[in-house]
Formats: structure tokens, C-alpha cells, sequence
């Protein structure tokens, strides 16, 4: 064997000796890392295909509690209204305990009226959820709770930033303050300056009246203002009486009558402005609820005095009978600002048509999606209306142009 293939057998043989201690000798390899299954806090199985994750806005909220509270700490009216508001819409109501105490649950179709989403777009919250899991909390951005009761104003609890978080949130206190008279800002049911004999007579006219003798009724106010003229309240109550016995030219003169003695005492301008409003007689309308609105002790921007003389629900008539008016000749912008009020003041809604005409005026501007919300509500109110036909037909309308998103699901026949 020649030396240079003996060199290069003993080089073979040494590497094979080394080639273990070398291996030995090697850092081992990183273990592989563990699959999804063994991450603490994860679950075994993958999210579902199309899932998103929960946003913090997610969170859905099911009850608003706090409490209703006096100024002056007297009892709360057994009347107390509780109301949410969301983008300038009362969105549901609930009525205050005794105690002042409420709670208003959120999301379900057992609410009280109108139903908890704050979309106006989708009356009743989010598409495709659970009607009892409550409202997802970025919807209750553009919301607010106020309390509502005869002869009180309230403060507003926003809901932008509510700093709690869970199901059930408590807003805290909402103080309401009684609404004060002035002396001399009313009349009192009895003028003080009338004679004892107007004053008998106006007394027994009221209770005539009340059982329903409108002729003797009738008698004793026309005795009582021939005895003392100076009575706007005796002016008043005839009016009443002789409109309630279809005598219509009458009963105007009379509140005519009655505005003469004392332009601050609002009730005849109201009726005034009713027998224009049923006369289509707008610019009266305007003139007489003109009158009101510039007293209108809700509205502080124009009063810094309360004048109670209407029932403050009253007023929603007053706000109603002038945005029609306003309407009517053309005004939209006037009658827009005074139908929204209308509906803000309309607590038991008596005038469901106020969300017909801002349906009109919301389709007017191109805005299909309120007009819908209001024409939704309108149906709510009054389903058996002569007019709710006429008014599916222009849901209908409008939900087209609203442009919903395609779908190739088929519509509930419902």
C-alpha cells in the first residue's frame, strides 16, 4: 500500500472517532413552538370563520337606573316621566317611583314607547340581536335622560360619557325644579277685584258647567261679566260654554273678549288659535300661537319668568297648531323648529300627526332615513288612523329611496 493511501485511511478512521463527540458537543435545537391548543387562555378550537373581535363600544348596556330628586326636596309627582332622548328623539319613557326611583331597560320589545335602539334608522336596535340583550353602549352616545312633570324643569344627564362599565349603569341623580310663579304674571281662577255677586255667579257657572247644564252655565257667566267685565277667566269660561254649544262666532268673541282684559293670560289664545287651526285659517294660527310661544315658560331663551296660566302640556298644542301653519305657508324652517318641539313637549301623544308633518319635511330635504324613523312612529301611534294606509303607502316609498343594502334573502311577508 503506497504511503499516500495509508495517510488517507488513517484521516477516515479519525473522522469517524471524532463525528460523535462533535455531535455531543452541539447545542440541542430550539423546541418548536407549541400549538394553538396549548396557549394559556385560548380556547382548543379557532374563532369561527367571519368573526370580529368585541370593541370595548361593544358592551352592551340593558338598564339605565337613577333616581329623580326636588330641588327642594319635596316629594316627587306621582306623575314624574322619565324620558331618553337620542338625537333630538324621545326614544323610550318610564315612569319615576314614588320615591323618585327608576329603571328603564334597554333593548327589549317590552319597553315603553317608542323601543330602545337610538338609530333612528332601525327602531328596534341592532339588526339580527337578541330583542332582550340590551343596546350596545356607542349607541347611547348621542343620548340623554330628562325628567318630565307638570310644573316642573329639569336638568339633563348626558350619556356621551358614562365612565362605568357592565349591563346595568346608574346615571345618578336628575334634579328637577318647580317652576315658579310671579305675582301678577297669572289670574287666579277668581279675581280678586270682582264683586261678591260676579264672583257667585262665576262660581256657579263653573259648576254648572261641570255637570254638563251648559245653558245655566251660559246664564251665570254672562251675568257674571255684565256685573264685572274686567273678568278675562269669566270671558274665558263663556267662550268655553257657547263653543261647546256649537255657537263658534260667539264663543270667538268672547276669548276675543278675554285677551282684551289681560294679554297675559294665555288659555283664550289657545282656543283662538284651535278655531283657526280647524278654519284653515294659518295666518291667525301664527298670530294667536305666536302669542304663546313668546311666553312659553319652557322656552329660556324668550322667558325668564314662568307663566303657568296653560298646562305646560298645553303648550305641545301650541307648538302643533304653529308648525302646521308654519307649514302650510311655506316656512319650513319655522316649521320644523316648532314640530320638533311639539314632539319634545307631547308626553301622552295626542297629536301623533306632528310625526307625519316632520316626515314630510325630513322627505322634503332628501333626509329619507328620519322621515322614515317618524313615519314608523306615526304607525305606532295610530295603526288604525284614517290615514295609516296612506301612510304605509309612503313608508313604502321612502324605503326605497332610503336605499336599503341589497340582500338576497326574501322580505318576511309580515
Amino acid at each position: 500500500m503506497s504511503h499516500r493511501i495509508r495517510i488517507f485511511l488513517l484521516l477516515a478512521i479519525a473522522t469517524g472517532l471524532l463525528m460523535p463527540v462533535a455531535l455531543a458537543q452541539k447545542p440541542p435545537a430550539a423546541a418548536p413552538p407549541p400549538p394553538p391548543s396549548s396557549t394559556p387562555g385560548r380556547p382548543a378550537t379557532g374563532a369561527p370563520a367571519g368573526s370580529q373581535p368585541n370593541q370595548p363600544g361593544d358592551e352592551l348596556v340593558m338598564f339605565l337606573r337613577g333616581r329623580v330628586a326636588t330641588h327642594d326636596g319635596a316629594p316627587v309627582p306621582h306623575d314624574m316621566l322619565v324620558e331618553r332622548i337620542c338625537n333630538n328623539r324621545v326614544r323610550q319613557q318610564v315612569y319615576a317611583s314614588l320615591h323618585g326611583d327608576f329603571s328603564m331597560q334597554l333593548g327589549s320589545r317590552t319597553d315603553s314607547f317608542p323601543e330602545a335602539s337610538a338609530e333612528p334608522t332601525s327602531p328596534y336596535g341592532v339588526t339580527n340581536r337578541d330583542s332582550t340583550m340590551g343596546i350596545p353602549r356607542r349607541e347611547l352616545t348621542n343620548c340623554e335622560l330628562r325628567a318630565s312633570a307638570s310644573g316642573f324643569h329639569s336638568n339633563v344627564i348626558s350619556l356621551l360619557d358614562l365612565d362605568t362599565f357592565g349591563g346595568s349603569v346608574d346615571v345618578g341623580v336628575i334634579l328637577v325644579q318647580r317652576s315658579t310663579k310671579i305675582e301678577g304674571a297669572t289670574l287666579s281662577a277668581i279675581p280678586y277685584k270682582a264683586p261678591k255677586d260676579a264672583r257667585k255667579a262665576y262660581e256657579k257657572g263653573l259648576e254648572a258647567e261641570r255637570h254638563g247644564n251648559l245653558a245655566d252655565a251660559r246664564k251665570y257667566f254672562e251675568t257674571s261679566v255684565r256685573i264685572y267685565p274686567s273678568s278675562a277667566n269669566a270671558w274665558f269660561q263663556l267662550g268655553t260654554v257657547l263653543q261647546k254649544d256649537n255657537q263658534s262666532d260667539a264663543a270667538r268673541k268672547a276669548y276675543t273678549q278675554a285677551t282684551t282684559v289681560d294679554t297675559r293670560f294665555l288659555p283664550p289664545y289657545l282656543s283662538l288659535a284651535s278655531m283657526a287651526y280647524q278654519t284653515a285659517n294659518w295666518r291667525d294660527v301664527i298670530d294667536f300661537t305666536g302669542h304663546i310661544l313668546d311666553l312659553d315658560p319652557f322656552n329660556h331663551a324668550a322667558a325668564t319668568t314662568y307663566i303657568l296660566d296653560l298646562d305646560p302640556l298645553s303648550y305641545a298644542d301650541a307648538y302643533f297648531y304653529n308648525a302646521v301653519a308654519n307649514y302650510k305657508l311655506n316656512k319650513i324652517e319655522d316649521a320644523e323648529k316648532s314640530a320638533l318641539k311639539a314632539e319634545h313637549l307631547d308626553l301622552r301623544p295626542h297629536f301623533p300627526q306632528v310625526h307625519l308633518l316632520l316626515a314630510e319635511i325630513f322627505a322634503g330635504k332628501n333626509n329619507y332615513a328620519m322621515a322614515v324613523a317618524e313615519i314608523q312612529t306615526y304607525l305606532a301611534l295610530a295603526p288604525h288612523a284614517k290615514t295609516a294606509d296612506q301612510a304605509r303607502a309612503q313608508l313604502a316609498e321612502w324605503e326605497k329611496l332610503n336605499g336599503p343594502a341589497p340582500t338576497t334573502e326574501k322580505p318576511d311577508p309580515r
